[in-house]
């Protein structure tokens, strides 16, 4: 797997190569440290805390990080996109029903200028009078 050269991010994002469900490698990776010690502190407050307020815990974090992307964003605007898409899958898709109706009316519009009465006349006097 080819690593990129990860730049500073927002937030802690879940890491997709983790041990389990990612948490404390990613973790790790936000505070810029080992994963070993934070899966170190994992089990001590696993034993001393008794299985089900860790586990609870683990669990929700895992619920709340979102997931690291799978490639480095290029720009904030892919970085924004990511974002609202992990946040809110309802917006980032209303996000792009908008960018698809404005392409749909840029393109009807051009269809309009191809298909209209005029500009295949003007095709057909034009062709027939031009000669190379």
């Amino acid at each position: 797997m080819t690593q990129h050269s990860r730049k500073p991010q927002a937030g802690p994002y879940r890491a997709r190569d983790g041990v389990i469900l990612g948490v404390c490698k990613g973790l790790a990776r936000h505070l810029d440290c080992s994963p070993f010690w934070l899966r170190m502190i994992a089990l001590v407050l696993l034993f001393t805390t008794g299985v089900g307020p860790a586990v609870v815990l683990y669990v929700l974090a895992a619920v709340l990080m979102k997931p690291e992307p799978l490639v480095p964003f290029d720009s904030e605007e892919e970085e924004e996109f990511y974002t609202s898409y992990t946040a809110s899958r309802r917006m980032a898709l209303q996000r792009l029903k908008r960018v698809y109706d404005r392409l749909d009316a840029r393109i009807r519009r051009m269809e309009s200028v191809v298909t209209a009465r005029d500009y295949d006349w003007e095709r057909r006097f034009d062709g027939g009078t031009s000669s190379p």
